[in-house]
């Protein structure tokens, strides 16, 4: 068996699951998300706690049988807890800035880089900090994932946008000639 599609799923006590056919709805004090089961794959609820087991061992379904159970967690977690992801913007005149819907940055090009922001997804802006939330993992991630994009930190300066849990390997760059 997976090792990870085996592991019970705890339904906390403020988090309801409703089971019909191949749909599984989770709704907490966050808000409502849905995954749909693939077939072969079969969720059961029992005393608070949620199973995910398998009708037979081809290969295609016991690689969904550890997929299928890690979606529905981080559903579980997303309605509950919800998800953030931090961006530093580093650099001399690099900021960013808050439109409505959209994230303005100016990062060192000739142009100001504008970027919608996903549904379901909201953004904050703490100094040369962005931070990125939601309940849906998936999305929140895309979000930070398509930010850090438009400038990746260099390895010389440190320059650009990185993840605040992300360390940048730096090089020392030319040596200085010596006579």
């Amino acid at each position: 068996m997976s090792k990870i599609g085996k592991i019970l799923i705890t339904v906390p006590i403020n988090a309801s699951v409703s089971i019909t056919d191949r749909l599984v709805q989770v709704k907490g004090p966050k808000g409502e998300l849905a995954t749909v089961i693939p077939d072969n794959i079969v969720v059961e609820q029992q005393n608070g706690t949620l199973a995910v087991k398998r009708l037979n061992e081809i290969k295609a379904t016991k690689a969904l049988h550890g997929l299928i159970r890690s979606l529905l967690n981080n559903n579980i977690k997303g309605v509950t807890d919800g998800f953030t992801r931090t961006l530093e913007i580093n650099g001399v005149g690099f900021k960013a800035e808050l439109r409505g819907n959209q994230v303005v940055l100016s990062v060192g090009f000739s142009h100001p880089v504008v970027l919608d922001i996903i549904e379901g997804v909201e953004i904050k802006q703490d100094k040369n900090q962005l931070i990125v939330s939601g309940i849906d993992k998936q999305r929140v991630g895309h979000m930070a994932a398509l930010i850090r994009s438009i400038k990746k930190p260099e390895p010389y300066k440190g320059k650009g946008i990185k993840y605040s849990d992300e360390t940048i390997r730096r090089k020392a760059g030319k040596a200085a000639k010596t006579a």
